[in-house]
């Protein structure tokens, strides 16, 4: 557990931590801070508290003071000069004709940087505004896109309800809204009256979103048939604010007959009316199990009496039978399959063994004779014999013929006959 306080920059911004280090702060008070932009000033908005590690992005800034009335007097001063520069900046963009739309502009507390915040349909060349800019203010200067919705966040407004925009008032950050969460809530899909100010569908969409959901789930769906005071019925819609739900009585039920009336009951006055087949099963009227099929615990069993002799013969019989027919013990079906051998551990055909060294057998012993015992083998009871090796035959070496050597320079005349050997008479 970690003690930290909560800080926000903005009337209605996101909340950060920071560590009070030995400083005494509390709600309500302003403090400087350490930020990743600089220096900031901000406002306490959560007390010193004990947070678990987890809920905590390292690395965590500590306070450097608590803010004085100087420290008040200089962020009103940037908030000034803020407004002058956000002029400049609109003369300068009309300047370059670049297609941008700016919004806001923020002094950091130190004076720093100078950060202008802007929205534009696609990516925008500002690098001439910057220099022009850096040479109006001399310090750094930042531009920063947003989105609709952080545009709608800053100038605030009024919304559909006729109430200050949440975003902007109270909200501190943004929750994903789908158009699923207005079907759930049987809302009109038209975009104009689900969206807001900024084009996007309203936050608030999302607010009561949970309690829908979780009312529809103990509310009968459409066309379900149900049991009323006055009988039974079907479902024509569910009313989730009301709890109840929209019916029309069964006037025949062979012919699936309705009547023309539409009545409402609360849910708390309605009972489901199952379904059954033609065979009467369904799970109300579920037919309740045999007594040989009923499961008992181990405290409800009863001693039985042991069988006798000619019951154990009867048994065995019945056994011997299934094992020569392949069925498995115990199994109901008659036409079972027959059980595998295990494949591990079985001999091979010495046929198909190759032979090996008897030297480099490991463990073995030569006999003599061409058989080798091997002590280590778990292959079962019987040995087999080993062909010996085949002998390597050699192909006998021929005599090489000598070659008649030549001697002096070659001369031209007749060609000599090769020597041939000796022939036998």
């Amino acid at each position: 557990m970690v003690t930290v306080v909560g800080v926000r920059f903005k009337r209605a911004g996101k909340v950060y931590y920071f560590d009070p280090d030995e400083h005494q702060v509390e709600k309500g008070q302003a403090a400087i801070v350490e930020t990743a932009r600089g220096i900031e000033y901000g406002d306490v908005v959560i007390g010193p508290k004990q947070v678990p590690d987890d809920e905590i992005v390292p690395p965590l800034k500590k306070v450097i003071r608590v803010a004085t009335e100087e420290d008040t007097s200089a962020h009103l001063d940037n908030k000034k000069r803020a407004e002058e520069a956000l002029e400049i900046c609109q003369e300068k963009v009309g300047k370059h004709e670049l297609d941008m739309k700016l919004i806001d502009v923020e002094y950091t507390f130190d004076n720093n940087k100078v950060i202008f915040y802007f929205t534009a349909d696609g990516r925008v060349d500002f690098r001439e505004l910057v220099k022009d800019l850096a040479s109006v203010f001399r310090t750094r200067i930042e531009l920063r896109q947003i989105g609709v919705r952080d545009e709608a966040k800053m100038l605030n407004g009024i919304g559909p309800c006729g109430v200050g925009l949440c975003c902007a008032n109270w909200l501190g950050d943004f929750a994903p809204v789908s158009i699923k969460m207005a079907k759930d809530q049987n809302l009109s899909l038209n975009p104009t009256k689900i969206s807001g100010i900024c084009g996007r569908l309203m936050c608030c969409l999302r607010y009561e979103h949970e309690n829908y959901v979780q009312i529809r789930k103990e509310l009968p769906r459409k066309n379900d048939r149900i049991m009323t005071p006055e009988g039974k019925a079907v479902v024509i819609d569910p009313v989730i604010l009301k709890e109840s739900v929209k019916v029309r009585l069964i006037v025949n039920e062979e012919k699936n007959e309705l009547g023309e009336d539409i009545l409402i009951f609360h849910k708390d006055e309605i009972q489901p009316v199952h379904k059954c087949d033609k065979k009467g099963n369904c799970e109300k009227h579920k037919q309740k199990p045999a007594q040989d099929d009923v499961e008992y615990k181990e405290s409800e069993l009863v001693a039985e009496a042991a069988p006798s002799k000619e019951e154990l013969k009867e048994i065995d019989a019945m056994l011997k039978d299934d094992k020569r027919r392949g069925i498995a013990e115990g199994s109901k079906d008659r036409k079972g399959k027959p059980e595998r051998k295990p494949q591990g551990n079985r001999p091979r055909n010495p046929r198909n063994r190759k032979p090996r060294d008897v030297k480099g057998e490991n463990n073995g012993e030569n006999t003599g004779e061409g058989k080798i015992e091997n002590k280590n083998d778990n292959r079962g009871d019987k040995k087999y014999d080993k062909r010996p090796p085949r002998p390597k035959h050699k192909r006998p070496d021929r005599p090489k013929q000598e070659k008649p050597k030549q001697e002096g320079p070659k001369q031209d005349g007749p060609k000599q006959e090769k020597p041939q050997g000796n022939k036998e008479s």
